[in-house]
């Protein structure tokens, strides 16, 4: 860490503290031996969506719980745990690495966590993530979840 008074880039740490906006460190140039503070915060980097239509837009958390919130209408799921679905989603996302990530690839990580929370509710964002756009492909789809599920 570069000293703010010498400019010399070398300086230790004397003391490291959490704080509610981050870690507080107090440093002493090794050059000047002034002490002063830095606090460091996490930066979370969220991949850029890139729409079907090739924009791009920032990801928005709230746009992912609408989703699982529709989906998850009048089904028995706890809020909390259409909550902890979202968190689990945006975590992954993060954890790819990725600068860019499709919708495509998104829907398809809320259609997995919503197999495991409600198969009603995956049912009903599938259709929408399909584009079922008749009775006959969304009966076709019915019978292949069933299918699945049985032992």
């Amino acid at each position: 860490m570069r000293c703010p008074f010498c400019q010399l880039p070398e300086s230790r740490v004397i003391d490291s503290r959490t704080s509610g906006d981050g870690i507080r460190r107090r440093r002493e140039c090794e050059g000047c031996h002034r002490r002063f503070s830095t606090l460091e915060q996490v930066e979370l980097r969220l991949p850029v969506v890139v729409k079907k239509d090739g924009r791009r837009e920032p990801f928005d958390r709230q746009k992912i719980l609408t989703g699982l919130r529709l989906a998850c209408r009048k089904r028995p799921i706890a809020e909390a745990r259409i909550e902890e679905a979202a968190d689990v989603l945006e975590r992954a996302l993060q954890e790819t690495g990725e600068r860019e990530i499709p919708t495509v690839e998104i829907g398809r990580r809320v259609l997995e966590v919503l197999r495991s929370l409600d198969p009603v509710a995956w049912l009903r964002f599938a259709s929408v993530y399909y584009a079922l756009d008749d009775a006959a492909a969304f009966e076709e789809l019915v019978r292949a979840v069933a299918a699945q599920e049985r032992p």
